[in-house]
């Protein structure tokens, strides 16, 4: 049975070729970003009803287009809706400072 040594520096340059490699596979498996989102992403991602989202549609609050019978909505403006959500809840929560 032949018995290897490995030093300390065998082990950092294992540890620097393995960071290595881990960004290159992050990297290159970056989500692509979807322009659109279909209705039921849209559900899942604010958490919301089929009819609150037909409700945002009814008010204009969150434009779509519509081919066939799937809506479809543009991902920034999803996002735009969220941070404006966020921010007027932050707006409304009590200050913590005495």
């Amino acid at each position: 049975m032949n018995l290897e040594i490995i030093t300390k520096e065998d082990l950092d340059n294992f540890g620097r070729e393995l960071l290595i490699e881990i960004r290159k596979i992050i990297s290159i498996e970056k989500p692509v970003e979807k322009k659109y989102l279909k209705g039921n992403e849209v559900r899942k991602l604010l958490g919301i009803s089929q009819g609150t989202l037909q409700n945002l549609r009814i008010n204009g609050i969150l434009p779509f287009s519509k081919i066939g019978s799937i809506y479809y909505y543009l991902t920034v403006t999803v996002e735009n809706l969220l941070d404006r959500k966020y921010k007027d809840l932050n707006k409304k929560k009590p200050s913590l400072q005495t």
